[in-house]
C-alpha cells in the first residue's frame, strides 16, 4: 500500500487527479448522475449581453481609434514628404523635420499602446459582467434540472448530448 501512495504522490497532479476520477467514475455512472458541459467561448461570442458590451465598447473607443487612425495619416504623410523633400530641402531643415517626425511617431505610439491597454481593461470589464451573469444561468439550470457537475471549456471531446450551452444561452439572451 505505501508504494502504491508513494507511486501516486510522484505522479504529476493532473495525472493524479485523472487517475482518481477514473477509479470513481464507473462506480457513479450508473447511479444517474448528471453531467453537463458549457461552451464559454460560445457564450461570449452568441450571447446578447457579449454582443451588447461589445457594441457598447466599439461606441465607447470609436472616437479614439478613429483619431489614431488620422495621426497615421499624418504621420504617413509627413514621412513621405520629408523623403520627398529631402533631396531639395537644407541640411539643418532635413534634420529638424527628422526631429519633428521622430516626435511625432513616439506619440503615436504612446497614444497607440495606451489605445491598447485601455480597451482590453474596458473589454475585460464587460467580459467579466457576462460570465457572471453566464455562471449564474448555469448555476441556474443546474440546480433546476439537477446536474451533479457542470463543465465549461477544457475537454478534448464533448457529446452534444451534455451540452447545454444553447441553455444557458437562452437564458441570458432573455
Amino acid at each position: 500500500m505505501k508504494s502504491l501512495i508513494k507511486s501516486l504522490t510522484s505522479l504529476p497532479s493532473a495525472s493524479l487527479l485523472a487517475m482518481c476520477l477514473l477509479s470513481v467514475a464507473p462506480a457513479h455512472a450508473d447511479d444517474g448522475s448528471k453531467i453537463a458541459f458549457v461552451s464559454s467561448e460560445r457564450i461570449l461570442r452568441e450571447a446578447a449581453p457579449a454582443k451588447a458590451a461589445q457594441s457598447k465598447i466599439e461606441a465607447e473607443f470609436s472616437k479614439r481609434d478613429k483619431d489614431l487612425q488620422d495621426l497615421a495619416a499624418r504621420l504617413k504623410a509627413t514621412a513621405d514628404k520629408l523623403d520627398k523633400d529631402s533631396a531639395v530641402i537644407s541640411e539643418s531643415e532635413r534634420i529638424r523635420r527628422q526631429r519633428e517626425l521622430s516626435d511625432m511617431d513616439k506619440d503615436f505610439q504612446r497614444k497607440q499602446r495606451e489605445f491598447r491597454e485601455d480597451l482590453n481593461q474596458r473589454r475585460n470589464e464587460e467580459l467579466a459582467i457576462v460570465l457572471e451573469r453566464s455562471t449564474k444561468a448555469i448555476k441556474q439550470i443546474a440546480e433546476a434540472e439537477k446536474y451533479d457537475i457542470v463543465f465549461q471549456e477544457g475537454g478534448v471531446y464533448v457529446s452534444p448530448r451534455i451540452d447545454i450551452t444553447d441553455k444557458v444561452l437562452k437564458i441570458l439572451n432573455k
